[in-house]
């Protein structure tokens, strides 16, 4: 085999770890997510986005993806988190492509936690909706709230979405390659599924499925996969500035 490429900084030598990265395909099963006008389902565009960041990734020296969920089922927000901590995911990242009050709002964004409520109220709408799949589901809710309430009381969360926020910023430079941005920064919000205190966690709206326009990106293969290119140059541009420290762990 050739030498590593000058670019593999993250991956072979033997004081770096392999980069873990769960990607998070929203919705799934019963929970269709949102339905584009054209009778497109959420749940199916951000699978298909998924599973082409996620060979994207594994064509990467040194970083290797995993999916919390690989076909058309419904999995709980706080198992989605889970499954990124059982790999000890050095970063878990959500794909989305919601549907808003009106078919004209359009643009990619990308979220992160907020303690101290939301960036706005478009920001805070969706993390209601987005919460929300649980109850689709049939997931006691309250069962959670003990466990969501120690994330909270966490100390390392402020960490973790300082992280977020940092992560978020470069994958939203890679995806304004792509699309319009529907707006210049990370946004923040409460969403449950981006509370792993030890994870940076952001979650990607990919384009509005309920703009007629963005629907029909959203069907094409060929936007798909420019998309989740534009996520791993994201991915990318983050490590090579924050190559993660624990050299314990090589999955």
């Amino acid at each position: 085999a050739n030498a590593p490429a000058a670019n593999d900084r993250a991956g072979k030598p033997p004081s770096r770890r392999r980069i873990v990265v769960a990607i998070d395909p929203g919705h799934g099963g019963e929970d269709p997510g949102a339905i584009g006008r054209r009778g497109t389902y959420e749940k199916n565009v951000t699978l298909a986005i998924a599973r082409k960041l996620k060979a994207l990734l594994d064509e990467e020296p040194g970083m290797r993806a995993m999916l919390t969920r690989d076909d058309d089922y419904f999995v709980p927000l706080g198992v989605r988190v889970q499954k990124a901590r059982r790999v000890r995911a050095d970063l878990f990242i959500s794909i989305h492509a919601d549907a808003f009050t009106t078919p004209t709002a359009r643009g990619s964004s990308v979220f992160a936690l907020s303690e101290h409520g939301a960036t706005s109220a478009a920001a805070r709408w969706l993390a209601q909706r987005e919460n929300e799949a649980d109850l689709i589901g049939g997931v006691n809710l309250n069962a959670m709230e003990p466990v969501l309430a120690r994330t909270w009381l966490d100390m390392s969360q402020t960490a973790q979405i300082s992280d977020s926020l940092r992560v978020g910023r470069s994958v939203l430079d890679g995806i304004g390659t792509v699309n319009a941005l529907h707006k210049g920064g990370v946004e923040q919000a409460g969403f449950a599924v981006l509370k792993a205190p030890d994870i940076p966690s952001i979650l990607v709206e990919t384009a509005f499925i309920s703009n007629p326009d963005e629907e029909q990106k959203l069907r094409d293969e060929g936007y798909q996969r420019r998309f989740a290119a534009s996520m791993r140059s994201g991915i990318k541009q983050y490590f090579a500035r924050n190559p993660p420290l624990a050299p314990a762990y090589t999955g």
